[in-house]
């Protein structure tokens, strides 16, 4: 432990081994340094002014910062001036490393603490700064504000001249990858290329790659793989040559494909517009190209080309599809195109110069791809047209409408549907399509459209029967009846005379809307209000049956009668309730309640020259003939008038039921009278046809008993007889029976012993010859393949193979020195073949033998 004693009264310090203090001699205002071990004793001019401090330790791998440190001579003593203060390089600094401890002299002050070394590891750096000129270790000499690298793997020892801005680390470049590097000021790069403040460039090469002091990574660019089906799109942001090695101007744009690499990194003065997909046509397919490039890639701007299938292609910068890929006409025999020449061009198909704005047709069967001075205006498809069918066409040249009926036509390049349009009402009318006979409310209009008519379509009508339409043509101011049944078609300039009659009950103007008036027989109902003389004010509901009296239908003057009064019906019972007015007027209740039907016939139809009523009323403007009325019901409109009709109606009904009453009962009496007689009479024949009846019973039942005897009797023998027949027929049966089954069962085993046979003489003769084939076969294989193997080998080389061994034999023998003689006759054979193999065999053991007896000697 360190003892310090801090007060004037102690001067004693002891100070411990790497220790020390600073002392201030008040004197000379001199500070300096005792450093231990040692017990010093302080002086009353002296004070302590630091310590007692342990001096700093700089372990390895350590250093520390000092400043202000002392001046040293050349043999590293501290220079002291006159007064004994020691010299310090104020401003400056000492970096210390790893030595025995030391302490601080007056003046020094410890900047950085004892820190370790930074160790710099492989793939990074430390990027320096000189803050001051100074010369490095490997004696180049730098210059305040330089920049350089100290790169790993190594142990960074730190100079007062130099400053550590950051650490760099390596990028790695992965395949298909590059780093986009930046000049931060004027340098020279890892390949020797100089560079210029701002410049960028691409580093391709593969692994770990370090920055410069003045380089700085902007960017990782990843490549792209191209492949059949894209391509790249770039733009130049500057002039410069490409990697292909060639020159791009200021905003050139160009594709990449497949041929030119397979994957590309965009250079730094490229920009990637983005990624161009292939077009493909088939063969039924084509596009016209807007601004197309010519040879050179240059794009010839306001120009088109025509493309067909089969084809794959890219669109080049610039270009572009008109309309998108097309799909080839293919025009059958009732399909038309209609053309449109936007330029001047020569019509190869028909050899005819088009100028613009030529319009012609073109008819199938035939495929058509129009050229790029042609556009297709529309498509046009033969409309079938049936007896009862037809269109409007106007010619849009001469602006005439005509009505094409009952054929198959196609519009021409001059012709155009034509819509007709009609009135609302008749509209509204066609569109119902009710038939004017099934119901009467059906003619009332206002229900509204059922649906939309084709307007283009020839307007049909189908008159019913009995039944007229008329027609009128506002071109040749003429006007036609047609009479049911009859179909009937619009032509362009026709139009229906629409009927616009009275209805409901009393009549009201303007009810029942419809095209075509019904000639009848028919009828209308009707509610009029008559006064008679006497005041009496009655409501009559009367029914009037009529129809059109036409002499000849073809005579047009007769037709068009019934069409000129508009609203017959409403005229018509205008007409006749004034007449049974003014006939009512003139009579009185009582009388006109007895005679009601005469008055009003005779009012409406008037007396011939014999006083007798007509039978008929006629109209002669529009010969409407009214057969006949009939009175549906007469009601005073007065209550009293009422009342007191009711009361004689109801005194006339008990008058007539009484004398009903009395008639009947008279009645009832006679028909008793006349049923009592009819009965007794009817009693006395009834049992005379009993006594007869029951005299035929008798001789029946003596009849039945005899017959009954007789037939049973000859029944038994019938019986027994065909029982006999039967027994014996079926034992024939049986006998046929058995006789055919036995037949059957011979055949059947004879004929399945037969298949057997030939079946198994069958497989004998097919297994025979499978053996004889495989062995020809075998035998032409073996024969092919020794022929082949002799071929292969050769004639001289089967010589001499066979010889090799004899000769070799005879040379053995003759190396052994042995001569031998052999004589025999011819028919003895001696293999001489194994002679030599014998002698040899013979030699061999017995050396063998030689020399297992000299190794156990």
């Amino acid at each position: 432990m360190t003892e310090r004693r801090r007060t004037g009264d102690d001067a004693i310090y002891r100070i411990p081994p790497y220790y020390y203090v600073h002392v201030l001699d008040q004197n000379i205002n001199v500070t300096r340094l005792e450093i231990g071990p040692k017990t010093y004793i302080r002086q009353d001019n002296e004070k302590v002014v630091f310590g007692p401090e342990k001096m700093i330790t700089v372990p390895p791998r350590h250093y520390c910062i000092i400043e202000n440190p002392v001046q040293r001579n050349k043999d590293d003593d501290v220079i002291r001036d006159k007064n004994g203060q020691v010299k310090l390089l104020h401003a400056d600094q000492d970096i210390r490393l790893a030595q025995d401890p030391f302490p601080l002299f007056p003046g020094e002050n410890l900047k950085q603490i004892v820190t370790p070394l930074k160790v710099v590891v492989a793939n990074s750096a430390l990027r320096l700064r000189a803050i001051l000129d100074l010369e490095d270790p490997s004696g180049e000499k730098r210059t305040a504000g330089d920049e350089w690298l100290f790169e790993g793997p190594g142990t960074y020892i730190p100079r007062k001249e130099v400053v550590v801005e950051e650490t760099v680390r390596a990028t790695v470049i992965r395949p298909n990858q590059a780093i986009r590097l930046r000049a931060r000021k004027e340098c020279t790069d890892r390949d020797g290329a100089a560079r210029v403040t701002g410049e960028e460039w691409l580093v391709k090469k593969t692994g770990a790659y370090l920055p410069g002091a003045y380089e700085e990574v902007v960017d990782i660019v990843n490549a792209y793989v191209l492949t059949e089906k894209n391509a790249l799109h770039l733009r130049s942001l500057r002039t410069f040559k490409d990697d292909f090695g060639v020159t791009r101007k200021n905003g050139e744009e160009w594709l990449i494909t497949m041929k030119d690499t397979e994957t590309h990194i965009p250079n730094v003065y490229e920009e990637v517009v983005g990624v161009v997909n292939i077009t493909t046509l088939s063969t039924r397919q084509y596009c016209v190209v807007l601004d197309p490039t010519d040879s050179s890639g240059r794009p010839q701007l306001g120009k088109k080309r025509l493309i067909k299938g089969e084809r794959s292609f890219f669109l080049m910068p610039g270009e572009r599809l008109e309309r998108g890929i097309q799909n080839v006409y293919v025009l059958g025999e009732d399909e038309g195109l209609i053309l449109k020449a936007t330029e001047t061009f020569q019509d190869e198909e028909d050899d005819i110069a088009r100028k613009p704005g030529d319009r012609w047709m073109i008819r199938g069967p035939v495929e058509y791809v129009p050229p790029v001075e042609v556009d297709v205006v529309m498509k046009r498809q033969a409309i079938p047209l049936d007896e009862n069918e037809g269109i409007y066409v106007r010619d849009v040249k001469s602006g005439k409408v005509r009505a094409v009926t009952a054929e198959t036509y196609m519009l021409n390049h001059d012709e155009e549907l034509w819509e007709k349009e009609l009135p609302p009402t008749v509209e509204q009318l066609l569109m119902a399509g009710k038939d004017p006979m099934a119901d009467r409310s059906d003619r009332r209009g206002g229900d509204g459209p059922a649906k939309q008519r084709d307007k283009t379509r020839v307007i049909t009508f189908r008159v019913p029967h009995n039944a007229a339409v008329q027609i009128y043509d506002y071109k040749e101011k003429k006007a036609r009846v047609i009479f049911g049944p009859e179909l009937v078609m619009l032509g362009p300039d026709e139009q229906f005379t629409q009927l616009s009659l009275s209805g409901g009950k009393p009549k009201k103007p303007n009810v029942i809307k419809s095209l075509c008036i019904l000639l009848g027989p028919d009828f209308c109902t009707d509610i009029i209000v008559v006064e008679t003389s006497d005041h009496a004010r009655l409501s009559l509901q009367l029914s009037y049956n009529w129809h059109f009296e036409i002499t000849d239908k073809k005579l047009v003057e007769e037709a068009a009668k019934i069409f000129s009064v508009p609203d017959f019906i409403g005229d018509a019972c205008k007409a006749i309730a004034s007449r049974i007015r003014g006939a009512v007027a003139q009579v009185q209740f009582d009388d006109f309640h007895k005679n009601s039907a005469r008055i009003i016939r005779s009012s409406v139809f008037g007396f011939d020259s014999k006083e007798k009523v007509r039978d008929s009323f006629t109209f002669p403007q529009n010969a409407l003939v009214i057969t006949s009325i009939d009175i549906q019901s007469v009601e005073p409109v007065d209550q009293r008038t009422r009342d007191a009709l009711q009361k004689s109606v109801q005194l006339a009904i008990e008058i007539t039921t009484n004398s009903q009453e009395a008639a009947a009962r008279h009645e009832a009496e006679r028909l008793e009278q006349e049923a009592k007689g009819r009965l007794e009479r009817q009693k006395i024949s009834d049992e005379a046809e009993a006594e007869k009846s029951r005299k035929e019973l008798l001789e029946l039942q003596a009849n039945s008993a005899a017959v009954e005897s007789t037939g049973q009797a000859k029944a038994e023998a019938q019986s027994r007889a065909e029982a006999a027949r039967i027994e014996g027929q079926a034992a024939v049966d049986q006998a046929r029976l058995k006789s055919e089954a036995t037949s059957i069962e011979a055949t059947s085993e004879l004929e399945r012993l037969t298949h057997a046979r030939n079946a198994e003489l069958k497989f004998v003769k097919e297994q025979n010859e499978l053996e004889l084939s495989k062995s020809r076969e075998m035998a032409d294989i073996e024969s092919g393949r020794f022929k082949s193997m002799v071929d292969a080998i050769g004639s001289s080389t089967l010589q001499a193979i066979a010889l090799a061994g004899p000769e070799m034999q005879v040379k053995l023998l003759g190396s052994l020195g042995l001569k031998s003689t052999l004589i025999t006759d011819g028919s003895t054979p001696i293999n001489l073949f194994n002679t030599a193999q014998g002698l040899l065999g013979g030699m061999l053991p017995v050396k063998r033998r030689r020399d297992d007896d000299d190794e156990e000697d």
